[in-house]
């Protein structure tokens, strides 16, 4: 794992190791018990029942990697009961939403616009379109293209829809005058 997913890895693993350090217990002599405990503790905070859910996740893992290794005879996290998380219904914008996003991009500026359409239009993460570069624009079989580093800092060639191209063929051309 690297980059974020590390972090948010870490940061998981820290609360827990934190609370079997506030409870006097050793991590890897934690028994299912003591993760159902730590997940009340969590409830009773309350945390969001996906925050709750992450991270047990995380701890479930790692204890399910301790057991493959050959740490700890058993995984004690195997039978954890974990939150029930509802499925959120809305994943983004709706047409409307998205075409106010981009109108109002496009009245601030070119390179505010540049950047709406690619989230918007071309469903690029903000990591991704914001380490991007004019040397990173390209063609492609008669298409506008760009390279970018995606999630897992796997490359991608993306192809960019019409108007994106437009956008940011205007905005790299204002700055090359």
């Amino acid at each position: 794992y690297s980059g974020r997913t590390l972090e948010a890895y870490r940061h998981d693993l820290k609360y827990f190791f934190q609370w079997t350090a506030d409870h006097d217990l050793e991590v890897l002599a934690a028994t299912r018990a003591h993760i159902e405990m730590y997940r009340s503790t969590m409830e009773q905070r309350g945390l969001a029942p996906s925050t709750i859910d992450r991270r047990l996740s995380t701890v479930c893992g790692y204890f399910r990697f301790a057991h493959i290794d050959g740490r700890i005879p058993s995984n004690p996290a195997q039978y954890v009961r974990r939150p029930k998380v509802q499925p959120t219904e809305r994943h983004g914008m709706d047409r409307g939403e998205l075409g106010r996003f981009l109108f109002t991009a496009e009245h601030f500026d070119r390179d505010h616009a540049a950047l709406a359409v690619l989230l918007g239009l071309n469903g690029l993460r903000v990591s991704e379109a914001c380490a991007t570069n004019v040397e990173d624009l390209g063609f492609e079989r008669g298409h506008r293209t760009l390279r970018i580093l995606g999630k897992g800092n796997k490359p991608a060639m993306i192809p960019l829809v019409p108007r994106t191209a437009r956008t940011i063929d205007l905005t790299v051309g204002e700055r090359c005058q």
